[in-house]
């Protein structure tokens, strides 16, 4: 964008008001700023897939990286820049340069980690969050509160674990997680994944089947959100995600209808003040469609 005379420095001469952001790798500045980067090189570079694969026993090579988390996510923390330099302007009436880096995003994710690199924490047996398997599938528990914890010794028909010296203190339940685990599944592995779904719901036990996106998308709770929206273009009708919030002021579902590729450039060229000669004449190189 410098070479183009299209960057920041350059633009805000003319418009001191220009809110300007760029996503980065690594950053505009520093000695890693001009190194090429896509999303599975910085999930890599964050430390990323490496605490990943700490929750995976046994293994030691990284996973293939198919979801870009780095793109999506570096995204999301550009949008929130964004707004908040847009309520900054109001009272300055000054734009300024946003500055997002991918790897900084990334490690965002990382909070315990980030937390655990800088002390010795002795790791866990087993990964506190994970399957537990049923007798014709996965469920996913979280157990993060007292709360939680009751219930499951409930469903399991454990109630006296509850003051088991093993794991009626949360640091020794952390120590004896395996155990404690292995136990629920010993109930588990007894039920189907609907009913092991509808004890735990029961008692207000976090939990989830392991489902596909397909299967996530016919989810009855996105159907009643709208959580999807049809789009047509010049190919036809597809589906597509809203924004996963809802605002009581603003309407923020996607448009109807997505433009094809040079649909609108004759009339912004004519608003540009750009003759029908000049025009036919990028028609000719094939850059002037509709």
């Amino acid at each position: 964008m410098r070479r183009l005379k299209l960057d920041y420095a350059s633009l805000h001469k003319l418009n001191p008001k220009l809110i300007y952001c760029s996503i980065s790798g690594y950053g505009q500045t520093g000695p890693s700023a001009e190194l090429p980067a896509y999303a599975p090189v910085i999930h890599a570079a964050s430390g990323y897939e490496m605490a990943h694969l700490a929750y995976q026993p046994g293994r030691s090579r990284p996973d293939y990286c198919g979801i870009y988390t780095a793109d999506v996510l570096t995204g999301v923390y550009a949008f929130g820049a964004i707004g908040a330099a847009l309520h900054q302007r109001r009272g300055s009436g000054q734009g300024q340069h946003i500055d997002v880096s991918m790897l900084e995003s990334m490690l965002g994710l990382t909070l315990n980690e980030v937390q655990w690199s800088q002390f010795d924490v002795k790791p866990t047996q087993r990964p506190m969050f994970g399957p537990i398997e049923t007798s014709d599938g996965y469920v996913m528990v979280a157990i993060a509160s007292e709360k939680t914890f009751r219930g499951l010794m409930k469903v399991i028909g454990q109630p006296e674990w509850i003051s088991d010296p093993r794991f009626a203190i949360y640091s020794d339940r952390r120590e004896n997680w395996a155990s404690l685990m292995s136990g629920v599944e010993a109930w588990s592995r007894t039920v189907t994944t609907e009913r092991c779904l509808a004890a735990l719901n029961g008692e207000g036990v976090p939990s989830s089947a392991y489902r596909t996106v397909a299967e996530a998308l016919c989810d009855p709770q996105l159907a009643h959100r709208g959580a999807l929206a049809e789009v047509e273009d010049g190919g036809g009708i597809f589906r597509v995600m809203n924004l996963p919030f809802r605002m009581s002021g603003a309407v923020v579902s996607v448009a109807k209808r997505m433009s094809t590729l040079g649909e609108h450039t004759r009339v912004y060229l004519k608003e540009i003040g750009l003759s029908e000669d000049e025009i036919a004449a990028f028609a000719g190189n094939k850059a002037v469609r509709g």
